[in-house]
C-alpha cells in the first residue's frame, strides 16, 4: 500500500463512501465540497494507492437464515513460524471463517467463525482438529447477542493529529 497524506477532504470522501458505496460522483462531490471532476480524481488516487481497497454490500444473514456467530481463541502446540504459516494457510480456505487474527497474550489466534448451528460449528471445529494444523487447544464464546458491530470506521477520529 502506496503511503499518501490525506488532508480533510479526502477524510471526508472516505466517509462519505463507507456510508454508501453507491452514491454518485456529483452527490459525492456536493458532500465534500468539490466539483465533480477533482472530488473523482481524488476518489482513483485513494483507490489507486489501496485506500480504498473495494465497494461491498452489507448482507444481514440473519434475514436468510439462522445462523450462530462464534468466536474461538485458538492456542497452537508449537509456536515456529511454520506453525503458524501452516495455522493461517489452513483456515484461509474455510468460508465459515470470517475473520481471524494472530493476537498478543495467552492465546495465539482469535476467529470469527459463522456457522448454520452449534453442530455445524462444532464439525468445524473437529474438521480443523483432524487436519492436524497445529491446534493445541481452543475455547469457544457463543455471541448472544450483538451489541455493536461497526462496518463503517472512524476515519476522522483516527487520523486525526493530537494537539
Amino acid at each position: 500500500m502506496t503511503s499518501v497524506r490525506l488532508d480533510p477532504i479526502d477524510l471526508r470522501i472516505l466517509d462519505a463512501i463507507q456510508r454508501d458505496g453507491r452514491i454518485t460522483k456529483l452527490a459525492l462531490a456536493e458532500k465534500v465540497g468539490l466539483s465533480p471532476t477533482p472530488c473523482w480524481m481524488r476518489l482513483r488516487k485513494l483507490e489507486k494507492a489501496g485506500i480504498v481497497s473495494g465497494y461491498h454490500a452489507k448482507i444481514a444473514m440473519r434475514a436468510i437464515a439462522p445462523i450462530a456467530t462464534v468466536l474461538v481463541e485458538v492456542t497452537l502446540g508449537s509456536h515456529r513460524q511454520a506453525d503458524f504459516d501452516r495455522f493461517e494457510r489452513a483456515i484461509k480456505d474455510i468460508p465459515e471463517i470470517v475473520a481471524c487474527w494472530s493476537v498478543g497474550g495467552g492465546v495465539d489466534y482469535v476467529l470469527k467463525v459463522l456457522a448454520r448451528d452449534i453442530d455445524a460449528y462444532q464439525r468445524l471445529v473437529d474438521g480443523l482438529l483432524e487436519r492436524e494444523i497445529g491446534i493445541d487447544r481452543y475455547f469457544t464464546y457463543i455471541v448472544t447477542r450483538t451489541v455493536k458491530e461497526e462496518t463503517v470506521l472512524p476515519v476522522g477520529e483516527l487520523t486525526r493529529t493530537s494537539s
